[in-house]
Parts: structure tokens; sequence; C-alpha cells
């Protein structure tokens, strides 16, 4: 049988995001005048009023300006900004639809999204302008519909800055478009690690069933508690056209009161002085910056005292990091799980359970139901390894113009299939292992590279690491292959390669040991989000002859 949450149903309003956020029946009774989002770099600041009338002005002035229409599509392509929100807000206050891309892109991955998502309108900055302006050009978009956030305007005047959309008229026709619960609220691309990135279709109810279910396990998190009575303060880095970014900062935040310090991008030396000088309490983080807390020299100059918890996602911690980090800076790292198709959380560990049992990413959250099933599409018993698949309010309407995509994730009586592999124990804790297709058949035994990694990420002389199969024609099989990035003064040679083979092979099974190899590299590549793109070091590894290999 589906293994249900431990957790009663929470109650989920038929409202849109507006309705849930900024309607008085909805809304969380904390002062209006709270300080919500905080630019630590420039001291800039929104309360929830500010949020809320600068978001109505906004959504007025799309629809004076730009003869803005329901279900109109703005892409955001833009860092991290304080400005953010209320553009998210304003948009949808009209009726519209958000699109955010990631600033990384290129005029052409830009121009994909806005001719897949159909956007009319592009919100961006002044350093990303000029890419905003020819990606406008190779989807048809007007170049007169654009505008940027931000402190920065542009010099020329050629470009509004979004403050300048405004209803000048001052016709008070513009009235707020309400949209059903069901209505499509964003469009969220994936990373795109194999083939074209997808537009992942979030209904309102998916944003405001997960902030609810989310608030459930997060419930220590408060506006108002400790000894001075601010509350928590979240300093945040993710970003913001990523889910994890989208949900868990930017809507949590305002739904729950809690101040959010905003920061453009994760940089280790700011990340470390804003949670000092701000007395930083929580922090949604990935694996990388879990790893760079336990082990890079600097953080070491900084007082991270006033952490409560920190919160990892997006990939597997294992308990020696667990550990490191507990043992240097006396922080707690508990774990969650989510993706872009689930709005994103659907497991969390419950605050007193971040140590029990290790590895685990939680219980299932309220309202969602689970299963793992094996390769005959059957329900495995607990404890076997099977693909996880899982129902729910917050599990999203399928993918943008691409209904084969979607039928092969959902189910026709509601399933959706993660495309992710673990298991649960008799206790109903949740682990997630590895993806299908990153999975490694050597030999018919399956490896899952997050295994490995998070092993070798434990080892005193590692700073990185990736691990990901290689075939061998030669034993006609696949071959665990890892790619190490060495702390700074580690000899990159073969007794070092040897060295670490060795060592794991002592902690894991015989078909796990690393025969394909050791190669050491300068840098593991991710995306955004933390997540390792394989497909980059398995393009790497066609190329590759002489580097130093470990002993078979």
């Amino acid at each position: 049988m589906p293994t249900s949450s431990v957790y009663p149903d929470v109650d989920i309003p038929d409202v849109d995001i507006w309705g849930f956020l900024f309607e008085g029946e909805h809304r969380i009774p904390y002062p209006e005048d709270k300080v919500i989002y905080i630019d630590p770099y420039t001291s800039r600041s929104y309360t929830f009023k500010q949020v809320k009338d600068t978001a109505i002005d906004f959504g007025k002035g799309l629809k004076a300006v730009w003869d803005f229409q329901k279900n109109d599509v703005v892409c955001l392509y833009t860092p991290n900004c304080i400005d953010t929100p209320a553009i998210i807000w304003g948009t949808q206050w009209a009726g519209g639809i958000i699109s955010p891309a990631n600033p990384g892109y290129s005029p052409e991955e830009l121009a994909f999204q806005l001719k897949d998502s159909g956007a009319s309108v592009i919100i961006t900055q002044m350093p990303m302008l000029e890419h905003a302006r020819k990606a406008a050009k190779i989807a048809g978009v007007s170049e007169d519909r654009i505008a940027v956030i931000g402190d920065q305007k542009d010099p020329q005047a050629r470009v509004k800055h979004f403050t300048s959309i405004r209803n000048i008229s001052g016709a008070t026709r513009y009235r707020r478009v309400k949209k059903k619960s069901t209505d499509l609220a964003f469009l969220v691309y994936s990373s795109g690690t194999t083939g074209l990135p997808k537009g992942v279709m979030l209904s309102h109810r998916n944003i405001v069933a997960n902030s609810l279910q989310g608030a459930t396990l997060e419930g220590n998190l408060a506006w108002n508690n400790g000894p001075n009575g601010e509350g928590d303060k979240i300093l945040g880095f993710l970003p913001f056209f990523h889910i994890y970014g989208l949900t868990c900062l930017i809507h949590h935040a305002i739904y729950r009161g809690i101040q959010l310090y905003v920061m453009p991008k994760f940089d280790l030396p700011d990340f470390c002085r804003f949670i000092q000088e701000f007395k930083i309490t929580f922090v949604y983080a990935v694996p990388p910056v879990i790893l760079l807390l336990a082990k890079h020299e600097i953080v070491s100059k900084y007082d991270l005292s006033s952490l409560r918890m920190l919160n990892s996602g997006a990939a597997p911690l294992t308990k020696d990091i667990i550990l490191a980090i507990h043992e240097r800076l006396g922080v707690r790292v508990k774990q969650g799980y989510g993706l872009s198709e689930t709005s994103p959380t659907t497991h969390l560990q419950a605050w007193e359970a971040w140590n029990n049992p290790w590895g685990s990413v939680g219980k299932l959250l309220p309202n969602l139901s689970a299963k793992y099933v094996g390769e005959d599409e059957k329900e495995v018993e607990a404890g076997q390894v099977g693909e996880l698949w899982m129902k729910g309010p917050n599990i999203f309407m399928g993918y943008l113009n691409n209904e084969k995509g979607t039928r092969d994730c959902l189910t026709e009586d509601g399933w959706f299939r993660t495309g992710d592999v673990g298991y649960q124990d008799k206790d109903g804790n949740f682990f997630i292992t590895d993806r299908v297709k990153e999975l490694i058949k050597y030999k018919g035994f399956q490896v899952p590279p997050a295994e490995l990694e998070g092993y070798l990420a434990g080892h005193a002389k590692i700073d990185d690491v990736a691990v990901l199969g290689i075939y061998s024609e030669e034993q006609a099989t696949e071959l665990p292959r890892a790619y190490i990035v060495l702390k700074k003064g580690v000899s990159a040679d073969k007794s070092t390669a040897d060295e670490i083979s060795n060592w794991l092979a002592g902690k894991v099974a015989s078909h796990k040991k690393l025969r394909g190899g050791i190669r050491f590299t300068d840098e593991i590549p991710k995306s955004v989000s933390g997540k390792i793109l394989r497909r980059v070091l398995k393009e790497q590894a066609k190329t590759e002859d002489g580097a130093p290999k470990a002993k078979l």
C-alpha cells in the first residue's frame, strides 16, 4: 500500500497566490510594516506593505502601459534582487504568468525559453540587458517590452526601469484579475541537463499547497521569536529562478513574516560575513555550500553561532559531512527533498530528527502519498529499492508543449514518476540514493554515484567529487570513475589516486570499487542548484587518455 504522510492534512484554501499572501483571511497576522526583503549590500529593503503596494502599482502599469492581458507571460531574466517579489506578484495581480530564466543564459538559450513560454515581457537588470535585447529580437519580443530592476537604470533611457511602468493616467478601471487556483501561475524551466529545458507548469494551488505543507515541518521558524522579538532571519543565495529559491525563499518569507537577506549570488566570504553581521538563524543550502562550510579555511574567521539550523536539498548528504560541519561549527544540518515538478518540497526532516536516521531526507509532508516502484512498476516493500512515485496537491500540471514528456512521468491515475531511486524504512523515513538514469550498472549490479560521492567527500584530501559510469568495451560493462578536486597542496599523482581508491574500497562492496579509475580536476561542473552536470564530465571522459588512474 502507498505510504501516506504521518502528519495531519492541512487545509488548502481555494484561492490564487495573491489571495493567499495578501488578503486578510489567509494572512499570518504579523505587522504590515515588518521588513521582509533586505539587500545586505545596500541596506535597501521592502516591508510587507511596500511589496504589496509596489506590486499593485506594477500590475496597473502593465495594463496601462503595455495593455497586458490575462495569461500573458512575463519572463524574469535576472539575478536575485529584492525587487523580484513585487514583479512576480504584480504580474499575477494583473492576471499574468511568470517564467523565471537563468541569468547565465546566452541570448540563444533565453530566446528558446521566450518562444516556448510565449513571453511578451522581459524583466532584467542592466548587466544582462544586451543579451536580453538579442534574445528578444530572435524570439520576436518587442524591445519596448523590456524593463530593468535593481539599483541601475539605463543611462540612455531607452529601456524603462520597472518603477516607470505606471498608470500615469490615474484611471481607476484597473482591477486585480482573480485567477482560479488551478490556473497556471509559473513556468519554471528545468536545468536541461539532458536535452532542451522543459517548461514545468505550476498552478496557483501547487504553490499555495506547498507553502502550507512546508510550514508544517518548519514551524520552528517564526516572525516574532527570539530574545529581541525580531524573529528568524534567513540568508538567501539560492537562485530565485529555480523552484527551491522561488518557493522556499520568496514565498515562505512573506507568508510567514520572516526576514530574508537577499544575495544576488553565492560568495563564501560575504555569506559568512552576513551571517555574523546580521545574526542569521537559518539557511536553505545545497551540498556544495555545506561542503565549503565543513572544509574551507576562511569559515573559521567568522562567528556563525547565530545559526539555529541549515537545510540541505538538491542531492544527498552523508553522515560524515553532516558530522564534520557539526563538529566544526556546532551547526546542525537537516535534509529535505523535492523537485521542480513538486513545487518543490515533498519531504523534510524535523528539526529534532536532523541526525536520526542518518542520510534520510525525512518524512513525507502532509497531503501527500508516495510509493517506491520496481522495474515491473509494482510497489516494493519497505527497505527495498525502487523509483519514487508521488501524488498530492503540489504535483505539477505537466510540461508545456510536451505531451510525451508529460505522459512519461504522470500516470493516468495521477502518480508522478520522479525518476529518483531510493527506499523507505519501517518508520516512514525516506532515503534517496540516486537518479534512475544516473545509476551505474556494473555487471548487473547497481552502483549509486551519490553514495560513493558521499564517502569520498568525507576524505581529508578531497575538496569536491563526482562519480559516473564509464563504459568499458573490454569488460562490456560500466565502471565507476571518480572526478576529484583535491585540497590545496595535495599532489595529484598516482600515489594519491591509489590511496583514495584503496580507502574507498575498504568502505564499500566489491562492485562499487572505482574500477574506472580516478581523474583529478580543478572543478566539478554543476548547475546553479548544485546538481552535478554529469553529461559535461561524460564528454570530458571521451577525450581523456593519460591522466592518473587508481589501482584496479
